[in-house]
């Protein structure tokens, strides 16, 4: 008898906050660091919040893209993906309430594998509906510009 997967599940993490800028945070029996550069107060110890949003989109493309690539039966090899975000900063300032702060997200994702540019658009396609850090983007009201190319 097959055992059935379960269709939602919890995910959970800890964070400790040692101070107004840094978060160590936990999940299994990883720790992570996120903390804001020494010239905004913090000790540079980790990614910022919203670099760290933006790498969760990097690393959630590579993932999704293979799952997608594996399933079309494509060969994507490794990709080197690179992610640029015009951040509106009047949010973080607090000097209004910005209703979309993570304006508009260039991804470019290179592909080293024997995919075509044809496949490498239909991997594309199906990482827009399955990964799910660019959906909450997207529901967010972010744009994403993506561009999958092979490598040169």
């Amino acid at each position: 008898m097959a055992m059935k997967m379960k269709t939602s599940v919890t995910l959970s993490v800890e964070a400790k906050c040692p101070s107004h800028s840094l978060s160590e945070v936990a999940t299994r029996d990883l720790v992570q660091h996120i903390d804001e550069p020494a010239e905004r107060g913090g000790t540079n110890k980790g990614f910022t919040p919203t670099d760290t949003a933006l790498s969760a989109l990097a690393g959630c493309t590579n993932v999704i893209g293979h799952k997608c690539a594996s399933k079309l039966g494509i060969d994507i090899g490794h990709l080197r993906i690179t992610a640029k975000c015009r951040f509106n900063r009047l949010g973080v300032t607090l000097a209004e309430e910005i209703e979309v702060p993570f304006e508009e997200i260039h991804l470019t994702v290179i592909s080293d594998g024997t995919a075509s540019a044809s496949e490498l658009q239909q991997v594309a396609s199906e990482v827009a509906k399955f990964c799910p850090l660019a959906k909450l983007f997207r529901q967010a009201g972010t744009v994403i510009h993506e561009d999958w190319q092979k490598a040169g």
